[in-house]
């Protein structure tokens, strides 16, 4: 989310950037979602890239409204003025709004995803199935939202931050912006991974099981997943879910300027 873009630059940015990096890491994904279930990770690629459609849909829709919302965000934060540069605090408010407003696209649309990783069938299948119940659809979306608040700060709010310290702090060692992208995916896929987890392997089982044969509430899940794993059962699939943050933090941090100077050169020449 850019302060140099218009609300639908940015959309449109965030659109590209989400389905690139969901074409490329829908793998990480699979393994996480099947970890959290408890259900066996297959390593055929048809099985692994089942849902693909839905969460290309949903991470480009998401990363849309995010981009778009928190780059407008921004701008009113900054008063319209595209130098200014925002504090952490002011980073992390925009990135929290930004993602959580998201939620409401992305809840139901990751719904559909999972019911086809765990049961095949095309998404109109699913859909239909999920809509026997129309409570359904909006199964899992508190998990979400909060969970697309904390990754949202982590992959636009805290990598600008961390990359603008290292560089100021230590211009020899980061005199680059490419330099500085490392460590600040690391940092900023940390965060939005453990902070995060716990709420997504919530969603993730409520969202596997519709029927709701073993999991009840956003309440009744987590009790449901305690008694049977303790603490560490929040944290099934964690290493796939940070392994996958890591590389897209990095993804869209480096693609979201990139991608946005090809598309609209024009915003960017006015600086």
């Amino acid at each position: 989310m850019s302060k140099e873009l218009s609300s639908e630059q940015n959309a449109s940015v965030g659109m590209t950037v989400g389905m690139i990096e969901v074409l490329l890491l829908q793998p990480f994904n699979y393994a996480k979602n099947m970890t959290q279930q408890q259900r066996k990770i297959s390593l055929n690629p048809m099985v692994m890239y089942r849902g693909v459609a839905s969460n290309c849909l949903n991470m480009g829709s998401c990363t849309m409204i995010q981009f778009a919302v928190g780059g407008e965000l921004k701008n009113y934060v900054a008063g319209g003025d595209p130098n200014k540069v925002l504090s952490l605090p002011e980073e992390m408010a925009c990135g929290v709004v930004a993602g959580s407003t998201s939620a409401l696209v992305g809840s139901p649309l990751e719904l559909v995803m999972i019911q086809q990783q765990r049961k095949g069938g095309n998404a109109a299948v699913r859909i239909k199935n999920i809509l026997e119940n129309p409570v359904n659809v909006g199964r899992g979306f508190v998990g979400a939202a909060v969970r697309e608040a904390l990754w949202t700060c982590g992959y636009l709010s805290i990598p600008p931050v961390v990359r603008r310290t290292l560089m100021d702090s230590y211009p020899e060692t980061f005199d680059t912006n490419d330099k500085a992208r490392i460590p600040a995916a690391l940092l900023g896929g940390l965060f939005a991974c453990y902070l995060t987890h716990p709420f997504d392997t919530i969603k993730t089982c409520m969202q596997g099981d519709i029927e709701r044969e073993v999991y009840g509430s956003f309440t009744q899940t987590a009790k449901k997943i305690y008694s049977d794993s303790g603490f560490t059962g929040f944290y099934r699939g964690a290493t796939f879910r940070y392994g996958r943050m890591v590389c897209a933090v990095f993804i869209m941090d480096l693609l979201r300027e990139k991608i946005g100077r090809l598309m609209y050169p024009q915003a960017y020449d006015k600086k």
